[in-house]
């Protein structure tokens, strides 16, 4: 087994364990000389374990309210959009402003980052709404990101470098959570695209009022660069810690999946999805049956049939010409107790019909079921 595919193995924390309710107003992380430093550290799991340690925002939700509607609906707008860093917060708002969510399920957002203008994308977003936000730190970068962002930014410094995910609210969010889905160090062995960093995937939790009844409401992003069997994993988890979080509780979960059906680890992966793309397209628009997290959810009581918009990509060409179609869906909800309908693809463009992200917009409205009202 590969030394990568081994930091990925199940590491046996509890779901209490992963959990953290810290909130603080504001995360405190390391200066640019420290992150700086830290380039010089040895590339093992000790030394990224060590580090991961020594900073609380990692185990920190950073919160704010904003101006909060606390009217008894029977229904709730919800959104699940990955921002591909949040790098156009004025358009990204402008695009949510429209679509009127109650609560929006968010993923790949800056704090202090050089390619998305050292803006804090999540803050500047909830103020421009007058909403509330909670968000939890992915990653620490010790890069400018990708091989593409070094690049474009090769001048230039990350200010906090922070890299994380959150919710979004025009709802008041109870009980904010952080969970860790992995702490494993994979990307500290600087071999994704060159990218260096302290941190893993997380969820960000929450609950809000439908009926009198609190829903969890999660955003999640699972990993990028590892296979199906590691998503299920990763699923199990997040599952395991929703029941912790809210035990029976009517739950519905969006985020990022990553489910492109491959093994990012594989060394024929590149060939293999080249192959796959001419030959089987449907595969990456109808990933179930190659996903074992899709079959963990349903044993667990979650539907994805009713909350989600069938074989539509929810990835799209960013304005650099990548990524190049076929475009695929990796995007999903999920729920619990709660009846879905009108869910929706939107086309993350601006006015002018320009991309601001790599991944669409995803929408579902909910109302309590009888199965939630009996839990």
């Amino acid at each position: 087994m590969p030394d990568d595919a081994l930091l990925l193995r199940p590491d046996g924390l509890s779901a209490d364990e992963r959990l953290s309710f810290d909130c603080v107003r504001e995360l405190d992380g390391p200066s640019v000389a420290e992150r700086r430093g830290y380039l010089d550290r040895p590339a093992d799991p000790a030394e990224h374990r060590a580090l991961f340690d020594s900073w609380p925002l990692l185990r920190q939700i950073e919160v704010r309210e904003g101006e909060v509607s606390v009217d008894a609906k029977t229904t709730l707008r919800i959104v699940s959009w990955n921002l591909e860093r949040g790098k156009y917060v004025e358009e990204a708002a402008t695009l949510l402003r429209a679509l009127e969510a109650d609560v929006c399920l968010l993923s790949e957002l800056d704090i202090g980052m050089a390619r998305s203008g050292q803006r804090h994308s999540l803050r500047e977003i909830a103020a421009l709404l007058g909403q509330s936000y909670a968000f939890g730190t992915e990653f620490i970068e010790m890069s400018l990101g990708d091989d593409r962002e070094r690049v474009w930014h090769k001048d230039e410094a990350n200010e906090r470098g922070l890299h994380g995910g959150g919710l979004l609210s025009a709802r008041p969010l109870q009980r904010p959570a952080l969970l860790r889905l992995e702490r494993s160090g994979y990307w500290w062995r600087k071999r994704f695209k060159g990218e260096v960093r302290i941190g893993g995937r997380i969820a960000v939790l929450a609950a809000v009022d439908l009926a009198g009844t609190p829903v969890t409401v999660a955003a999640v992003h699972f990993e990028s660069h590892s296979g199906p069997e590691h998503r299920a994993e990763q699923m199990g988890v997040l599952l395991d810690a929703i029941d912790v979080y809210a035990p029976g509780a009517p739950a519905i979960i969006g985020g990022d999946f990553n489910t492109n059906t491959l093994d990012r680890l594989d060394p024929d992966y590149a060939e293999l999805r080249e192959c796959l793309a001419q030959e089987t397209p449907e595969r990456f628009l109808s990933p179930e049956p190659f996903e074992p997290m899709f079959e963990l959810a349903r044993r667990r009581g979650y539907d994805w049939l009713a909350c989600n918009r069938p074989e539509v990509p929810t990835t799209r060409t960013r304005p650099d010409g990548t990524p190049r179609p076929p475009h695929i869906k990796i995007d999903w909800f999920f729920t619990r107790g709660l009846t879905a309908a009108a869910p929706e693809v939107i086309p993350a463009v601006d006015a002018q019909g320009r991309a601001i992200s790599d991944h669409e917009v995803l929408a579902v409205t909910v109302s309590p079921s009888a199965e939630g009202a009996a839990a």
